[in-house]
């Protein structure tokens, strides 16, 4: 019996997605594993893998096809001995209804496809009839090296099948997701963008990406959803750049080169770990109060904005943070992040400082509680000592949900962050 293929959900997110690139055609026989697609999300570009093994009968959803929704039957494999042509004559055309499942204005057809809906409930039941829980062996991997019980995890591909992306809502940061009706309040009917205007001046019309309509909804969920409550602070950084130049003499021979936000990242982990009434998220009747830091860190790209995770930045060493921040930053320009790499985070970094900006205040990026803008390090008169003396001076700015954050936990957390840089040899011990 031939089987279908549906959009993935590749992250928690993901609502929809660009098919940029077939990896196989009609007539191509794949086997569980195999790359059948290049899925653009709103984040990165990835790879989808085959979880059955047969033959391609039909592709359904053209390559290069736009806001494709998750759920989507975009191919038809044929399993082995079956009659490929029939296969494809046989499900071709009630496959291609399958995008009219969202509210559209063909309603004919979505009467006769309403068991469409229905099929998605089956994820749930991950066992097959021999009791064997079904998944790809990419997820069986995963689920192992994660120590995640797959027979409690609910499958999202062909068949209840477990797929990569459903580890992703296993992990413990996924579990958050329960509370989310907290976020349903806000649901409350946002205004539609005024129509565009172009009052007859010459222009050019420019799509949005999906990265870039994600940001848009985003931040305007945040600043529409989220009471901020902003805290600024100026911190010296002479000390902090001199232990800056002896450190990376000494590491020198190990090719590392530490920045000053490799430093400014350790920083903020470790204040959010001695001041944890911060390092908290939001969850409508309740709070989560995390025992690490982990440190989402804002990188431009082109066409938009990722946030690369540095894991464990309280307790990690500098030289660590420093080589996880190359790579992460280097492969979020290449779109090649995994989703569990850019998603999730306790608090977030952004520093404009290397464009001059001197202060800023940053959207906070839901669910976390807060976030960090870093200004320019410059020189500016300052009082030292009673005596006025010119220092390296940055402006540092705070941005918490004053839902879950008080304004003198946040003000704790910032005079712990400025204690830490402007005496850093503390933070690394």
């Amino acid at each position: 019996m031939s089987k279908t293929i549906q959009m993935p959900a590749l992250s928690p997110t993901m609502e929809e997605g660009t098919l940029a690139k077939w990896l196989v055609k009609e007539g191509d026989a794949v086997s569980s594993g195999d790359l059948l697609a290049e899925i653009e999300t709103d984040k990165a570009t990835m790879e989808f893998e085959a979880v059955d093994e047969g033959i391609v009968a039909k592709i359904l959803v053209a390559e290069g096809a736009e806001g494709v929704k998750v759920g989507t039957v975009i191919a038809i494999i044929a399993e082995e001995g079956e009659d490929v042509s029939q296969a494809a004559a046989g499900n071709a055309a009630p496959k291609a209804a399958a995008p009219a499942e969202s509210p559209a204005p063909k309603a004919d057809p979505v009467p006769a496809k309403a068991p469409a809906p229905a099929a998605k409930a089956d994820p749930a039941p991950a066992q097959g009839t021999d009791g064997r829980v079904k998944a790809s062996p990419l997820a069986r991997r995963l689920a192992e090296a994660k120590g995640l019980d797959l027979a409690a995890v609910t499958g999202s591909g062909p068949n209840g099948r477990i797929v990569k992306a459903d580890l992703d809502g296993a992990a413990p940061a996924a579990k958050a997701a329960a509370p989310a009706p907290a976020s349903a309040p806000a649901a409350a009917p946002v205004a539609a963008p005024a129509a565009a205007q172009d009052f007859g001046i010459p222009h050019e019309v420019i799509k949005l990406s999906g990265m870039r309509k994600t940001i848009a909804r985003r931040l305007t969920e945040s600043k529409q959803q989220v009471p901020h409550i902003y805290l600024t602070v100026d911190v010296r950084l002479d000390k902090l750049l001199k232990l800056r130049g002896e450190l990376n003499a000494g590491l020198a021979s190990r090719a590392v080169k530490l920045s000053v936000n490799d430093l400014l990242i350790k920083a903020l982990g470790v204040a959010l770990v001695q001041v944890p009434e911060c390092n908290v998220q939001f969850a409508g009747d309740q709070m989560l109060k995390f025992q690490r830091a982990d440190i989402s860190v804002a990188v431009s790209i082109p066409g938009g904005l990722i946030t690369p995770i540095v894991t464990e930045a309280d307790s990690k060493g500098v030289a660590a943070i420093s080589t996880a921040m190359k790579d992460l930053a280097s492969r979020a320009k290449d779109g090649k992040l995994k989703p569990e790499e850019y998603q999730g985070g306790t608090a977030s970094l952004s520093n404009m400082g290397m464009f001059g900006i001197k202060q800023f205040e940053a959207v906070i990026n839901p669910p976390q509680g807060m976030i960090m803008a870093i200004g320019a390090g410059e020189k500016r008169p300052y009082v030292i000592d009673d005596s006025l003396q010119i220092a390296t001076v940055m402006s540092a700015t705070g941005s918490f949900d004053h839902r879950a954050i008080d304004g003198a936990d946040g003000a704790r957390l910032m005079q712990v962050f400025r204690e830490l840089v402007e005496n850093p040899i503390g933070m690394l011990a």
